[in-house]
């Protein structure tokens, strides 16, 4: 798909489930496109919005269908615009705003889970770091001086950490580079494609990771099969887009494997199993749906239930690491202190 000249940033998942859930909202009162554009840039706040609105407007007034207004802007995804081109074939655009916009606020919150689950150990780590390495520079050789002018010296494990304390105060502009090595690490894993990949290979080895993992790209999966069933879509279409889409390459064997089983005539319930999407009460809601004829229903129903487990998972996980945490840094600096101090109280009981 050919990109034209950029308005502005690119959308985050909030803003375009927002914008999806009003046009659903316009267009399911009677109101054209245009029209529905028009009412949203009467209301537009920023500079930013109105100039994105306006150009949108422009491309529709020139008898321009949404879908092609909106790749022209190159600020919405080509998923979305797809999906908007299929409603407008299908008539059913409106549903497939509605859609899209559950379909995007489930992408949110997933994205804020993921970053929440990470964050607030990495942050709590660090913490606990600091306070260890401060202990170790700083305060550890004021108290060597104590013991210095007592006439006595650190031994053992005090004495240990100290030289530690002064390995890292000698080379601390090594630690200060390798340090900037890591955080450069972590910003090339968590921003380019390739670290991205190099970070799920890693979290796949680890159980709780790899549940993790695995659980969002069903959940995602789901979300986007209701979507693209919704919009009236085929079984095989369906999952073509999706897997057009997905960013999980494990995942992506998966998807391959049950557009193969689908390929020789396999009801979707059947081959979803078979590939080891879905199994136990997932698979059957959509054996259960697909016999009824609402399998993007099930779909969006599944899709709540991974998103409901994915948010159980990350605050019972949250809830033992936050303790855990809390109680190792307790022990290091506590084992810290009383190295120092519990020969020094001797050191001044027998004076």
């Amino acid at each position: 798909m050919r990109k034209e000249k950029s308005l502005g940033k690119a959308f985050l998942d909030v803003e375009l489930s927002a914008f999806t859930a009003q046009l659903a909202l316009i267009l399911k009162s009677g109101l054209s496109s245009y029209e529905g554009i028009s009412a949203m840039l009467e209301d537009a706040a920023t500079a930013e919005e109105i100039n994105i609105l306006t150009a949108v407007q422009e491309s529709l007034s020139m008898g321009e269908d949404l879908s092609k207004a909106l790749e022209k802007t190159a600020l919405f995804p080509s998923y979305m615009v797809e999906m908007i081109k299929i409603g407008e074939q299908t008539g059913r655009l409106d549903d497939v705003m509605e859609l899209l916009s559950s379909h995007y606020d489930r992408e949110d919150f997933i994205a804020k889970s993921l970053k929440n689950a990470l964050t607030y150990p990495l942050v709590m780590a660090s913490i606990m770091i600091l306070v260890i390495v401060v202990l170790l520079v700083k305060v550890l050789p004021i108290f060597n001086q104590v013991f210095i002018q007592l006439g006595s010296e650190m031994t053992g494990l005090s004495a240990v950490l100290m030289n530690v304390g002064l390995t890292l105060n000698r080379y601390s502009l090594l630690f200060i580079i390798l340090i900037l090595v890591i955080a450069a690490f972590f910003f090339y894993v968590s921003k380019t494609a390739s670290g991205k990949k190099i970070f799920k290979s890693v979290c796949y080895k680890f159980s709780f990771t790899r549940a993790l993992l695995e659980e969002t790209a069903a959940c995602r999966f789901a979300s986007g099969l209701a979507l693209t069933l919704g919009s009236g879509l085929g079984n095989e279409q369906g999952l073509t887009m999706v897997q057009s889409v997905n960013t999980d390459p494990y995942f992506d064997k998966k998807i391959a494997s049950c557009i193969e089983f689908l390929s020789t005539g396999m009801d979707l319930s059947l081959a979803l199993q078979k590939s080891h999407i879905f199994s136990g009460i997932h698979a059957r809601m959509i054996s259960i749906g697909e016999k009824t004829g609402a399998v993007d229903r099930a779909m969006e129903g599944v899709a709540s239930k991974y998103q409901d487990n994915i948010d159980f998972r990350i605050t019972r996980a949250l809830s033992v690491i936050e303790p855990t945490l809390v109680i190792s840094i307790s022990l290091v600096v506590g084992v810290i202190l009383f190295s120092v101090m519990l020969p020094l109280i001797g050191i001044m009981s027998g004076m």
